[in-house]
Order: C-alpha cells, then sequence, then structure tokens
C-alpha cells in the first residue's frame, strides 16, 4: 500500500485532557512545514504511516458535556484545561457516544465545583454489544484507554470490548492490562496487539528520573533516597486526591524508576506519586525530583530538579508513536503485547528494559519487514 493510501482509524475511550491533545496535534502535523520540520515528533514516519494518516472514527465518553457533541467541539469542553495549540479542527462528523461509567467517576469530584468534575449524562449507557457493533461498523485498528486514573473495571470493560471486536488495544493508564499474563494471552490468542500500561510523557517527570538515575548507575554514584511531587490543576490530579484510586500509578511510576537503579531501593527511602490538586495550574505539571547519593570517598551529594510542562500534549507524543506501532503489528500479523514499544513509551510494561535498550526496540520493531 503507498503511503497516500494508509489509514489508522482509531477509537477512544475518555476524551479528556490527553485526548484533546492528541486530536489537535493530528490536525497541526497534517501541515506539511511542521511535519518536515519534526518538532515535538520523535518519528515523523513509521513504515509510512504519518500522524495525518490517523482517523479518531468512534469516540466514548459520560460527560454530559460532550456525549452527543462533534468531536471537533468536544474536545475543547470542559473539564477539559490542556493548551487549544490547534483551534482550527472543522466539523468531523465523528459524535461523541455514552460510554459505561463503572467505576470511571470517583464519588469525592461532587466536592469541586462544577467545572472542574466531570458530569455524567443522563444519556443511556452502552452496553458491552453496543459498543462493539461500533467498532466493528467502523473499522477500527485500534481502542485507546484514556479513562480517569483507577478505572479498574471500566478498562477491563473496554479491554473486553477490544477483543470481542478484534482490534487493538492501548492502555494509557495505571491499570494492568498489557502487563497481566493473563491479559496478554488474551490478546496473543485472538492475534490482537495491545501496549501498555500508563502512558510514559515525551519529557515527563518519570523519563528524567529514569535518565538521573541511570546516571547514578552508570557513573558508580550511589542513590540512597529519592523523591518525586507533581502536583496540577486537571481533571486528572483531581481525580487522583481519591488515595484509592492512586495505588496503581504509585506502583507503575514506581516500579519504572527502580527498574534502572543499580540497586533496589528500600522502599521508605523512594516515594514516587501525585502530591496535591491545584486548580489554578490547570494542564500545566510540576515535579520536584530530589535525590541524595554518595560518590568517591563516601562523599556525600545531591541533586534538586524542577521541572514544568504541559501535561496532556507531553503525552500525546508518544500516544502517537505507540498507536502507529500496533497498527503496524496489526499489518504484520503480529498479537499480544508489543515487549519494545510497551517498554519504551509506557511506565509498567510486560518487561522492563532500560530506556536505551527500549529505544532500539523499537526502531528494530519499525525497520523489520
Amino acid at each position: 500500500m503507498s503511503s497516500q493510501g494508509k489509514r489508522i482509524n482509531i477509537a477512544i475511550a475518555g476524551l479528556g485532557n490527553c485526548a484533546s491533545s492528541l486530536i489537535q496535534g493530528i490536525y497541526y502535523y497534517k501541515n506539511p512545514d511542521r511535519l518536515e520540520n519534526s518538532i515535538g515528533l520523535m518519528h515523523k514516519e513509521m513504515c509510512g504511516y504519518r500522524p495525518e494518516h490517523i482517523q479518531v472514527v468512534a469516540v466514548f465518553d459520560i460527560d454530559r458535556r460532550k456525549v452527543g457533541k462533534d468531536l471537533s467541539e468536544a474536545i475543547f469542553a470542559l473539564p477539559n484545561c490542556t493548551k487549544q495549540f490547534f483551534q482550527d479542527i472543522p466539523s468531523t462528523g465523528v459524535v461523541v457516544n455514552m460510554g459505561k461509567v463503572l467505576d470511571g467517576v470517583s464519588s469525592h469530584m461532587n466536592e469541586y465545583h462544577e467545572k472542574y468534575r466531570f458530569q455524567v449524562s443522563e444519556e443511556k449507557e452502552l452496553e458491552k454489544q453496543d459498543i462493539v457493533s461500533i467498532l466493528k461498523q467502523k473499522n477500527v485498528d485500534v481502542l485507546l484507554n484514556y479513562l480517569p486514573v483507577g478505572s479498574e473495571m471500566a478498562t477491563r470493560f473496554y479491554a473486553e470490548c477490544a477483543l470481542d471486536a478484534g482490534v487493538g488495544f492501548i492502555n494509557n493508564i495505571p491499570v494492568f492490562i498489557a502487563s497481566d499474563p493473563v491479559w496478554g494471552d488474551k490478546f496473543k490468542a485472538k492475534n490482537l496487539p495491545i501496549l501498555g500500561d500508563d502512558i510514559k510523557s515525551q519529557l515527563g517527570a518519570t523519563i528524567v528520573h529514569r535518565t538521573l538515575t541511570d546516571l547514578f548507575k552508570k557513573r558508580g554514584v550511589k542513590l540512597e533516597r529519592t523523591y518525586q511531587l507533581n502536583m496540577g490543576g486537571n481533571t486528572d490530579f483531581l481525580n487522583m486526591l481519591n488515595r484509592h484510586r492512586l495505588k496503581s500509578k504509585k506502583i507503575s511510576k514506581t516500579e519504572a524508576v527502580q527498574a534502572v537503579a543499580a540497586k533496589r531501593i528500600d522502599d521508605e527511602n523512594i516515594h514516587i506519586g501525585p502530591s496535591d490538586y491545584v486548580p489554578w495550574l490547570k494542564d500545566n505539571k510540576i515535579c520536584f525530583i530530589r535525590m541524595e547519593g554518595k560518590l568517591f570517598g563516601d562523599v556525600p551529594m545531591n541533586i534538586e530538579l524542577r521541572l514544568s510542562v504541559e501535561d496532556s500534549p507531553n503525552s500525546a507524543g508518544v500516544v502517537i508513536d505507540a498507536i502507529r506501532c500496533a497498527k503496524i503489528a496489526l499489518d504484520r500479523g503480529i498479537g499480544g503485547p508489543l515487549l519494545g514499544p510497551s517498554s519504551y513509551f509506557f511506565k509498567h510494561p510486560p518487561i522492563q528494559y532500560t530506556d536505551n535498550e527500549a529505544y532500539e526496540k523499537v526502531e528494530e520493531f519499525i525497520s523489520e519487514k
């Protein structure tokens, strides 16, 4: 197939800030000059697939301000608050469907002003057979999970929909699906690719923390204790004020750093996770990292770092490659967890490679014939 005839049909579960940034980016990089400059892209083209070949053909959400709206309008509806870097999106004809709520909304959200939290639509929730039917009718290649952190039941529900519909699955949140051998085997049996879990931002807290941890190891510096504190003002941070929903997120982020340490850090000496919700920060994420260690002669040292990023575009810069890897796998008849891409793009993959190893495996995956 020529590059001109290529197309990747995607469906999205959860039309929040991250999905908004991804969709804006698809249109942003349709401009040939922006694509050629490749600013913000890890790969301009992957096996002939460019960002413009990604087409959103189905969307599921539960917020009344989005359900029933055209995609071009819904991605900018509250409570979304990410930066609008490409607003001239034409009407798409893709109307947001009412999804399945399950555990996708935390009860504590009701304690906050309505403009910051989800407002559940009164539309009838779709059942599994309805969603599977839509995925099939729209010829979806890959279903993306963008549900709120802690949506354990809802994530499994959409993963089952993907299996039943015969589509690939990308799990962008810290519910362990791709990294769970049972689920991995289910997708392998259906010869469907799955990537996950928990997206690793383009240049975010986790990748910076991992890089510094790896630097300590390579330079012979003993890492004795470290923390990573994060705050932001989007619905993700508001949602994670419910610490029960935060459990898998902390595991995912912590293990991503532990995996590259020279020696596993004692639990009491490592703290990684979201810390607080500050509404006026909106989609801006502020991260503080501190690392304490010993270098030559047991002489102590420490590093303190402050990182400020727009959270959702940071995520979209990685997902846009994960989508193309999933489609390449479909084209080649490869099913089950994609190990190299999952390790490079996600915090809690089935196998934790170092970032250098994972990068090489992604390049090898792309170049294979």
